[in-house]
């Protein structure tokens, strides 16, 4: 081969490693760029809401609490807002919404519902920002006395664990819970010493917003 000719050969290949090159980067340039503002048509993309508090999947909101309402691509929409004592929210194009008593899930599907009919498919997260509505109290000799808020079930030695355990000179056989039942106040006896034990669970009840538990 002369040398013009196997110039000649390495023009050409140089030329077809070149098209196919800009073939691939072209076929990468398709595959990253957005369609139809960034999202397939058929595929909705998920909202995105900011990080919340953990709640368990049945926490039920109150009164007090603060949620977030994402709706997707419509920040008009969009809204964190603090649930009234009366139990509702006020959101743009819905007004006001019963929410008390629901779950973020619940809330979000009547959201959707709702919006529906002002927005194609809308695309709704609910988280919970704050709990507010679900507070007991412990006091005495405990090492962190004061209002805890329940984001799940809680029972009774649950929540003096959260609030570090007892002190040296808790009365560990005379702990006690007040309650309000109906305008009246109950009163329910914990023996710490038993319940760590294993004995006399039926004392380690699940408490109730409000609920205020004595360590003497």
């Amino acid at each position: 081969m002369t040398r013009k000719t196997r110039g000649r050969v390495i023009h050409r290949s140089l030329g077809v490693l070149t098209l196919l090159l800009l073939g691939a980067g072209i076929t990468a340039a398709q595959d990253q760029a957005p369609s139809s503002g960034g999202i397939r048509q058929d595929v909705p993309a998920p909202a995105s809401a900011a990080p919340g508090v953990h709640v368990s999947d049945d926490y039920r909101v109150g009164s007090g609490d603060v949620i977030d309402v994402l709706v997707w691509k419509e920040p008009e929409a969009s809204s964190s807002v603090v649930i009234r004592p009366d139990g509702k929210i006020s959101l743009p194009l819905i007004n006001d919404l019963e929410v008390s008593g629901k779950t973020p899930l619940e809330i979000q599907e009547i959201v959707v519902e709702k919006l529906s009919s002002y927005i194609n498919f809308p695309n709704v997260t609910v988280t919970v920002k704050q709990v507010n509505s679900k507070k007991v109290y412990i006091l005495g000799e405990v090492n962190g006395p004061g209002a805890y808020q329940m984001t799940q079930p809680m029972t009774v030695l649950q929540i003096l664990t959260e609030a570090g355990g007892l002190r040296p000179f808790a009365k560990q056989k005379s702990i006690y819970i007040l309650r309000m039942n109906n305008g009246k106040q109950e009163k329910f006896s914990f023996n710490y010493k038993d319940v760590v034990k294993g004995e006399k669970m039926q004392q380690n009840i699940l408490l109730q917003p409000g609920d205020t538990i004595v360590v003497p």
